[in-house]
């Protein structure tokens, strides 16, 4: 069995990893933020909105275990919105 030389590896994992052309970064006052911070605090803040709603309608109690529900939640709105402005 013939080893591969070192270099090879190195070419084929430097034109594999080449996928990633432009950073997804969003410019906030001559700041640049990664996306998925925003879409992070985005789906942290719809995230108590959700819970606000399930409180006043008194729907709470019904969605099953809440330190599993809310963090879901979170997850659900960051993904939806990271496909909705950064597809």
């Amino acid at each position: 069995m013939k080893m591969i030389p070192g270099s090879f590896v190195c070419f084929a994992a430097c034109l594999f990893l080449t996928a990633c052309g432009r950073a997804p970064a969003v410019n906030i006052i001559g700041s640049f933020l990664p996306a998925w911070m925003i879409c992070l605090t985005a789906g942290v803040i719809l995230a108590f909105v959700a819970r606000s709603i399930l409180v006043r309608y008194r729907l709470e109690t019904e969605v099953g275990p809440l330190a599993l529900f809310y963090p879901c939640a979170v997850t659900l709105m960051t993904c939806l919105l990271w496909l909705i402005f950064f597809h």
